[in-house]
């Protein structure tokens, strides 16, 4: 299989992504992709003096919109190009966020969710842990999300890393994967953690999503333009969803956040 498009792309502006935005559009037509949806990691609107150390500030947004805009129209002959974000779903901040992104013409939201509660003085969900109470927080949380209607698809579901008691492993992801797949929102299989020996794709979250029978999709969660098209990464996870009988989405249908108005009742998780 050839991959077609890649949904999943970071820029300089998260502060742990190198590179120029060209960069990567010049890798993914290399690569043959027809196309690219750049998804830097949203700025969220903090209390205080909190600066989160992995995404934009919320001066940057209207620069990487335009930016990606700008290439989108530059490439329109080459490639087709996407502007999206990878959110995370914080509730105490989740409304003032959609408030502040629908200023600008953004096509999708992918869910990526890193932290538990609101990130400030929280947990982050690839620390790992054999707290059963951190993994139903987050599988709830996760779902929460998904249930407003905002995101197309799921990025690294599987990142939170649960080391304990497995039964309880598998009862919190099989609900989270059944509520993906009744949802209609397909689940990522991450090429950063494979390219990079990470404890995700965690193979028993695969199968168990092969058993509820997920659609997913291959996202490449580039960091470095030369990641944006990675035939060694789309290898395994073609086996991956081969092994566990996945259908593979080549592309996916955007959901418009901004269609999110007076939906479900968001909760003050902290």
């Amino acid at each position: 299989m050839k991959m077609k498009a890649n949904y999943h792309t970071h820029t300089w502006r998260c502060m742990h992504a190198q590179g120029d935005e060209r960069e990567y559009v010049e890798r993914a037509i290399e690569g043959g992709l027809k196309i690219l949806g750049f998804s830097d990691h949203t700025p969220m609107p903090y209390p205080g003096e909190y600066r989160s150390p992995s995404k934009m500030r919320l001066d940057q947004l209207e620069g990487y919109v335009n930016t990606v805009l700008g290439l989108k129209d530059e490439y329109k002959n080459d490639i087709e190009i996407h502007l999206g974000l990878e959110v995370e779903y914080y509730p105490a901040y989740f409304e003032e966020m959609l408030e502040i992104t629908g200023q600008y013409p953004i096509e999708y939201f992918l869910l990526g969710q890193h932290f538990l509660g609101n990130e400030v003085n929280d947990c982050a969900s690839p620390e790992a842990t054999d707290d059963p109470v951190r993994l139903e927080r987050y599988c709830r949380q996760t779902i929460e999300a998904l249930e407003t209607g905002c995101f197309t698809y799921f990025a690294h579901p599987d990142i939170l890393h649960f080391t304990g008691d497995r039964e309880v492993f598998r009862k919190w992801n099989y609900w989270l994967c059944c509520r993906a797949k009744e949802l209609e929102i397909p689940l990522e299989v991450n090429f950063l953690g494979i390219w990079d020996h990470r404890f995700y794709p965690n193979p028993e979250f695969w199968k168990i999503a092969g058993e509820v029978g997920n659609t997913v999709v291959f996202g490449a969660d580039a960091h470095l333009p030369e990641k944006v098209w990675n035939p060694q990464a789309l290898a395994v996870a073609e086996k991956i969803a081969s092994d566990n009988h996945l259908t593979v989405a080549e592309t996916v249908k955007f959901r418009n956040p901004q269609e999110y108005r007076g939906g479900k009742q968001l909760s003050n998780t902290r």
